[in-house]
């Protein structure tokens, strides 16, 4: 047996030592092709390769390039986006292919949730909880994208964001940094799978690097301020799991850090992002983030465009200011051949990666694109996808799920728009696939429902709101009535239906880039609509559209049933139709914390206390941290959301009240399904460390684990807890963890939890 065990060692050490010249001998093939190419290449193709422009398609800004088709005959550009179809995206790597060189170009694209066949709004994505889904979601999405063309994909967005003003805070996975750490881990996979050549994957781009969810006031493209003690442990990590995960380029911030903007930040891009984790990647900017810089006050676009380069930008989106200031830096002493000629190199590897040198043309296929996009097993995971997204906020006397009889009155500005449906930077959905709330519900409800409609009144009060929360194609006609005749039309359907369903909220482009809120809440008519539909006494459920958490605290109060399905993507309208009628009972869980009024923000779990924390003290008392006016609780804590069926919690047992470095402890607890309905639960467990040399949050999302339990099912829940996971970066930003009391806090959402005491030997 001895003899056998040693063979077999020397075995696997051979095999080791075999596999590794194979990988060094790739990368020593890609860094001599590169090197080769590199000394064939002027300083302008070197400079042409850093040059990032738009193909018109869709902007986010108000530049747009000119002249892109000369600019890639004579070498000037290193690639486009927003252009797409094989056909365009053909002609424009046949024109590079007719350059001096025959550099092929990169082809990239605001790919966020999902391309033709698109998901739910990442929020939405982050409230199921669920990461196999949310990574085939990312890998459906590289399928049909690359089967169009493109090669380069500007997601995920990991930004963490604690301010539901900010109207961004629908790209990304919410509050949390470990949550929002494992869901950019399965979107960098998901898009790039285990091999860039291969003619289905495409390259990730972290963004935005970094702290733009931090921006002040909520308002978009805003300066942050913030310590080392904050950046290191509550936001910097999802970037980090991001480039863990190997994901082959980054776009950098429109904000500043420490008083540098991020695309101009040496630290940012350098230090930390290459030097202190690795970084082998390009680092774009991310919409004329260079020549913004000017308005930032470093200088003109010459010198920005060199501060940048030397900072650690290698790829200028749509500024144009490498290419047509850098050489003339470069002669002045400015920047220096080495710092181009390594944007440079990035750049290329990239292509090489993505195998554009062996086969420009590898993403042009017509018979892929026919095939691949939009296709019936796409649309059917698009819509079981959203079913495990919405969130059901409330839900008095078993309001939900509706019946399949009867009159369902459904009420709203936002239930007959198909083009509201996708939600924000679904720039590439076919909007004449997707059908209406209205629409869907007919579909799912059967014969046996009437469904009846009435508009009931308009997006916003202000005409010229509605227009800026209505952009890119996503209008609702206005009804030019007055509104108290709108309304009486609306509540007459209602008094003649069973139930009334009132489709409310925000239109998808009331959230998203450059759409930041100061008032959270349902807009002003919509409101007093909804009050009329409330005083006729039918049973009222308020199907929410929303891009962010809002302001519900009146509607908690008076509506029976809230179902929050925010912008669920390509098939949201069967979708919301399934778990209205019961077909899927809802399971999401909101992944930022939803406040009673705007004057609580931010608000966010993973708090500190202060020296003088309310704890269970009455709403408010004299010289506690609290308010005059309302409590410090939010109106619904992170992690919260109900089902259709009720889940009881037994206590947590510990395998051990002490834990030592290289050793673990399991926590235990048992769910049981104590109502009538199967559904899921989402399991969270929290950690707190009750002392040490710097101050910790009340409470850590340390994991999760989504289950399935029929009726009357019980299943016993595992966690289990080792050092590492107690680790965080302490006032010298060294990673530590420390001996000392802990609490482990297992439960349904961050508020309604059970607890355990351990230790921390060492």
């Amino acid at each position: 047996m001895k003899r056998i065990i040693i063979v077999l060692a020397i075995a696997s050490t051979l095999s080791a030592f075999a596999q590794k010249p194979k990988t060094t001998t790739e990368k020593q093939k890609m860094d001599a092709f590169i090197s080769n190419l590199m000394s064939k290449m002027t300083v302008d193709e070197k400079i042409g390769q850093l040059n990032l422009v738009t193909g018109g398609e869709a902007t986010t800004g108000a530049a747009v390039s000119t002249g892109v088709e000369s600019k890639i005959a004579k070498g000037n550009v290193g690639g486009i986006f927003s252009l797409t179809t094989p056909q365009k995206i053909r002609k424009a790597q046949e024109i590079a292919m007719r350059s001096r060189l025959k550099i092929p170009l990169i082809f990239g694209q605001d790919v966020i949730h999902g391309y033709k066949t698109t998901f739910p709004i990442p929020l939405a994505l982050a409230a199921s909880w669920d990461l196999p889904m949310i990574e085939k979601t990312a890998r459906v999405a590289a399928t049909e994208a690359t089967a169009d063309g493109l090669n380069w994909t500007f997601s995920p967005m990991v930004d963490l964001a604690r301010d539901p003003r900010w109207g961004r805070v629908a790209e990304g996975s919410g509050e949390d940094p470990y949550l929002g750490a494992e869901i950019a881990k399965v979107m960098v996979k998901g898009y790039q799978g285990n091999d860039l050549k291969a003619v289905n994957t495409m390259m990730a781009c972290v963004k935005h690097l970094a702290l733009y969810g931090a921006a002040e006031a909520g308002r978009d493209y805003n300066t942050t301020d913030m310590s080392f003690d904050r950046m290191y442990n509550e936001y910097l990590p999802p970037y980090k799991a991001a480039i863990d995960a190997g994901a082959g380029s980054v776009m950098v911030s429109f904000n500043d850090i420490n008083g540098v903007p991020a695309t101009a930040n040496k630290w940012l891009l350098t230090d930390l992002l290459r030097k202190e984790w690795g970084f082998k990647g390009f680092v774009a900017s991310d919409y004329t983030g260079v020549s913004e810089l000017i308005a930032h006050g470093l200088g003109d676009l010459k010198t920005v465009s060199g501060l940048a380069l030397k900072a650690g930008t290698d790829m200028d989106m749509v500024s144009e200011g490498f290419l047509t200031t850098l050489k003339q830096n470069l002669n002045e002493g400015k920047v220096t051949i080495a710092q181009i000629n390594m944007a440079c190199r990035l750049i290329l590897e990239a292509k090489y990666k993505l195998g554009l040198f062996d086969d420009p043309f590898k993403y042009c296929n017509d018979e892929r694109a026919a095939k691949e996009i939009l296709s019936q097993e796409n649309l059917k995971f698009a819509r079981e996808a959203a079913t495990k997204t919405f969130v059901l906020l409330k839900n008095d006397q078993q309001t939900l799920p509706l019946q399949r009889k009867g009159t369902i009155a459904l009420v709203g500005p936002l239930a007959n728009t198909a083009s509201n449906m996708p939600g924000t930077w679904s720039v590439n959905a076919d909007m004449s696939k997707v059908p209406t709330l209205l629409q869907g519900l007919k579909e799912v409800a059967g014969n046996n429902v009437k469904i009846t409609y009435a508009l009931g009144s308009n997006l916003i009060g202000d005409p010229n709101q509605q227009i800026w929360g209505t952009a890119h194609g996503r209008d609702i006609p206005r009804d030019n009535r007055p509104e108290s005749e709108i309304i009486a039309e609306a509540v007459k359907v209602a008094e003649k239906a069973d139930v009334v369903v009132a489709a409310l909220g925000e239109a998808s482009e009331m959230s998203g880039e450059s759409s930041s809120r100061t008032d959270i809440g349902i807009p002003d008519t919509q409101r007093r609509l909804l009050a009329a539909l409330l005083q006729t006494g039918k049973p009222v459920v308020l199907v929410l559209f929303a891009g962010r958490p809002m302001t519900l605290t009146w509607e908690q109060q008076n509506v029976p049933a809230i179902l929050n399905v925010w912008f669920g993507g390509v098939e949201a309208a069967k979708a919301i139709g399934d778990v209205l009628f019961g077909d899927v009972n809802p399971s999401g869980k909101i992944t930022m914390t939803f406040p009673q009024n705007v004057g609580q923000i931010p608000l966010y779990y993973a708090h500190k206390n202060t020296g003088r924390p309310l704890g269970d003290r009455k709403w408010f008392t004299r010289f506690w941290s609290n308010y005059l006016d309302v409590s410090n609780d939010p109106l619904y804590p992170f992690g919260y959301g109900l089902s259709y069926t009720t889940f009881t919690y037994g206590d947590i047992k510990i395998s051990s009240n002490n834990l030592k470095p290289g050793q673990k402890i399991k926590l235990t607890t048992t769910v049981t399904n104590s109502g009538k309905y199967a559904g899921e639960e989402v399991v969270q467990l929290y950690v707190r460390d009750l002392v040490g040399t710097s101050t910790r949050p009340v409470k850590e999302l340390k994991g999760f684990q989504k289950i399935s339990l029929q009726p009357g099912e019980t299943k016993t829940v595992t966690f289990e807890i080792g050092e590492e996971m107690l680790r965080f970066y302490n006032s010298q930003l060294k990673y530590v963890s420390e001996a000392g009391d802990f609490k482990a806090f297992i439960g349904t959402n961050s508020r309604d939890v059970k607890e355990v005491d351990f230790k921390l030997v060492k």
